[in-house]
């Protein structure tokens, strides 16, 4: 893994071949929506594994067939997930499969594709987040503007730790996340699986892997 270290946050280029490997059949324009589904739950699992390597933790104790262990348990309260819908949706099974005890949020937010700003259109989240640790699932980091909003809107409500969790990045994403979140008093880290060369004229992730939504999905009507 190649940690970068930005002004106000972290981001993490997870380098693991079984993370390109599926990330290239994740790009390839043949793979259809449910081995598309199929990926993208079994990359983020890979990504949620160094995502969560700061999750909070007590200590424990448990009885074996032999004797006493000391361990940790999750701490209360538990981490909450909030994946950014439509697309983030189809990460969600991905990351309750490594942290099945966590709670689960959603946070609707669009992106107007002329202006390129993002707008909240529903959320279902606690009104008191104070304490939280938050995992924010959204496939596509390319303008930054849809992650950005959400991540203040989840520090309006008191999270004091951010971890986000994207399929690809891409370099003025990153930039402009990073100016979005330099106020914010909160630790953020952002984990991917590549940072990608550009965005192109529209917006999109080039090389990328095309509307994730779309691809997870089928076509918005």
């Amino acid at each position: 893994m190649r940690p970068r270290t930005l002004l106000a946050m972290r981001l993490q280029v997870v380098d693991h071949p079984l993370v390109s490997h599926k990330l290239t059949a994740l790009r390839d324009e043949r793979t259809a929506s449910p081995e598309f589904r199929r990926l993208t739950e079994e990359l983020v699992t890979l990504l949620a594994y160094e995502a969560t390597r700061d999750v909070r933790v007590e200590e424990t104790s448990v009885k074996t067939p032999v004797a006493i262990a000391e361990g940790v348990s999750l701490s209360k309260p538990r981490p909450l997930v909030v994946p950014i819908l439509r697309a983030g949706l189809g990460m969600l099974e991905g990351m309750m499969r490594l942290m099945p005890t966590a709670e689960v949020g959603f946070l609707g937010m669009v992106r107007n594709e002329e202006t390129l700003e993002a707008s909240t259109y529903a959320e279902r989240l606690p009104l008191d987040l104070s304490g939280r640790q938050c995992y924010v699932l959204d496939p596509m980091l390319a303008t930054g503007g849809t992650l950005a909003a959400a991540l203040r809107f989840l520090t309006d409500r008191g999270a004091d730790h951010i971890t986000a969790i994207c399929l690809l990045a891409a370099p003025e994403g990153v930039h402009n996340l990073e100016q979005g979140v330099a106020a914010l008093d909160v630790p953020i880290t952002i984990v991917t699986a590549a940072l990608d060369e550009r965005l192109n004229e529209r917006g999109y992730i080039v090389p990328g892997l095309g509307d994730a939504g779309d691809r997870l999905y089928g076509l918005a009507q």
